[in-house]
């Protein structure tokens, strides 16, 4: 490694200090301005001023800026990316400039995604390595310890079904223990009784009983040694008898107070699922140091109420900051709720112009949006278009001749993929919207990605297509092996799921799509949402799960979320993410505040 160092001081005339000298790192070509940062207000105490000093090498220099470049990059590595972009810039300028350099964001993003993985999986020019190492550090904080949580709810539920599955036999062996514990005492307090009886009525071999006489008076047949002696031993035989029966009494009471106890802690146990089939003794459990609290997670997760009486089949966060969510069923409707208001929002408005009963007249299938516009797409064959910042107010009805199946909206269009094949671009400002109907598939376009430049359609004919809108022309179409339901584009990558549960990334550079890898991350079903951004990836399936990963190769999953019906659709906004499942309901997860 080359030990670049950066002097403390103005350099001299003809030196890289001067604006128009030659770059002092000869490791690779960066700016000046990047590489020897402005350190002004950094001079020890008692330094001469620059002007006295020359910038020789051999002029001494303490503390952080003594280190080679290389190193003090790979020393603000190991800070957290938030501190990176907003303390260290505030401390010193030589700091700030380590947010500038790619190499230490490179070396950030390495220790996070581990040795083994590539990152990014497309191309790396331009590639927003901030934003990439920020978002992964949140990725991995929020999630890692709610898969953690998660886990231990499962393995919890677990230990309470195998504690349901054996409370019957193990009642029953309580039972076979009671009844012969019982037959013991039975037999104990009658041999008690026994005893007694035999004492107060002297039935013994060495006793003479008295006999009632023809006057009525008590005779005795021996004489008075042996009275005495009788009456010794009768004394004798009552005293153990009231021992024995106190005995009974006092064992009888302490087995009636365990039994009381034990159900008592039963009841308590059952009260508690932690305990649950843990098998401990309460001694040990008492032996134990006592746990500190755990910290609450970093997520929290709240169900929208009840609004649909169908399936939901997309979700949608607009506004910014993940405050509203627009969700469309196949009730027909589509609704507005307010995410901070209250703990599980607020209905807003279930959208339709007047007189109509329902949004649509038909399945609602895809929800689309930008800035305040809303569209909605469904069976019905319509595109509706909605106005957030007037409350939801109609603002006007495409008619686009086959069922919608997915949108996209950009500046200037919006674009629909149809049952009917086709890939139609609408301008939502004119009398007459329709602008150009693109047929570029063979079968029903399941999903729609586009920027300023390029559309990239993927259809249920197992090809996807790229059309360039500056052109008006098609590009290219790659055929796979499986069809695309859903698809996200971001920078130079472009990530969707097919239905056979798989993960496809491309490159999408100068309107060259290209097929880099495909990545099995455990779905067994269609994947029906994906969201992809430089640090994150989010992916849903109709086989119950929401999975998020790391976007590196091979994804890298922190946390699986399990639903009770399949998963129809995801939306993310910053850091909020709701889901769309077939049990009509709505999860939001976002960061507890």
């Amino acid at each position: 490694m080359s030990e670049v160092r950066v002097n403390l001081y103005e350099p001299e005339a003809g030196s890289y200090g001067e604006q128009d000298g030659p770059c002092p790192d000869p490791v690779k070509p960066q700016s000046c301005e990047a590489s020897n940062p402005d350190l002004q207000g950094l001079q020890p105490a008692g330094h001469p001023s620059s002007a006295d000093v020359s910038p020789s090498p051999s002029a001494e220099a303490s503390g952080l800026l003594s280190l080679p470049w290389e190193m003090v990059t790979q020393i603000a590595s190991h800070l957290p990316a938030q501190c990176v972009i907003t303390v260290l810039p505030k401390v010193c300028h030589a700091l700030g400039n380590v947010g500038k350099d790619s190499t230490a964001w490179q070396l950030r993003a390495r220790r996070l995604i581990g040795h083994r993985a590539g990152f990014p999986v497309g191309p790396r020019e331009d590639f927003d390595w901030p934003t990439a190492c920020l978002e992964m550090e949140q990725l991995i904080t929020c999630w890692t310890g709610q898969a953690h949580l998660l886990a231990r709810q499962t393995q919890e539920d677990e230990e309470e079904r195998d504690h349901i599955r054996q409370q019957p036999r193990a009642e029953e062996e309580r039972g076979q223990g009671a009844e012969e514990q019982e037959d013991g005492r039975e037999a104990e307090a009658e041999g008690a009784g026994v005893a007694a009886q035999e004492a107060v009525y002297g039935a013994d071999e060495g006793m003479e009983v008295a006999i009632e006489g023809e006057d009525g008076e008590v005779q005795p047949i021996g004489g008075e040694d042996q009275m005495a002696r009788l009456r010794e031993e009768l004394e004798e035989r009552l005293d153990n008898a009231a021992l024995m029966e106190e005995e009974r009494d006092h064992r009888m009471m302490l087995d009636a107070n365990d039994g009381q106890n034990a159900a008592l802690n039963h009841q308590e146990d059952l009260a508690d699922p932690r305990n649950l089939g843990n098998g401990r003794q309460e001694e040990m459990a008492q032996c134990q140091p006592p746990r500190s609290p755990s910290p609450p997670p970093a997520l929290e997760c709240i169900t929208l109420p009840s609004g649909h009486i169908a399936q939901v089949n997309s979700v949608l966060l607009v506004g910014g900051e993940g405050a509203v969510c627009a969700t469309g069923s196949r009730d027909w409707n589509v609704k507005l709720w307010d995410l901070q208001t209250g703990p599980n929002g607020m209905l807003l408005h279930t959208l339709g112009g007047q007189g109509d009963f329902s949004t649509h007249r038909g399945w609602v299938w895809c929800l689309a949006s930008l800035g305040s516009l809303l569209a909605s797409g469904g069976f019905d064959s319509t595109v509706r278009l909605w106005d957030l910042q007037a409350g939801g107010a109609e603002r006007g009805l495409i008619r686009a001749g086959a069922a919608v199946l997915c949108l996209s909206c950009q500046t200037d269009v919006l674009l629909a993929g149809t049952f009917d094949k086709r890939v139609s671009m609408y301008d939502t400002r004119a009398a007459e919207p329709l602008v150009k109907s693109l047929r570029l598939h063979g079968n029903a376009v399941m999903c729609l990605a586009a920027d300023d430049k390029y559309i990239i359609s993927g259809s249920k004919d197992c090809t996807v297509a790229v059309y360039d809108r500056r052109a008006g022309k098609g590009l290219k179409k790659l055929q796979l092996s499986s069809y695309l339901l859903s698809m996200s584009h971001s920078g130079s990558e472009v990530w969707a799921g097919d239905n056979g549960g798989m993960l496809h990334s491309f490159s999408m550079q100068a309107g060259i799509l290209k097929l880099l890898s495909q990545f099995d991350v455990g779905h067994t079903a269609l994947v029906t949402g994906i969201h992809r951004s430089p640090g994150s990836l989010y992916t849903c399936s109709s086989d119950r799960t929401v999975k998020v990963h790391i976007p590196c190769a091979p994804p890298r999953t922190l946390c699986t979320l399990r639903h009770q019906a399949g998963v129809n659709g995801l939306s993310v906004d910053a850091g909020v993410l709701a889901v769309a499942s077939g049990d009509v309901r709505v999860e939001v997860w976002r960061p507890r505040k």
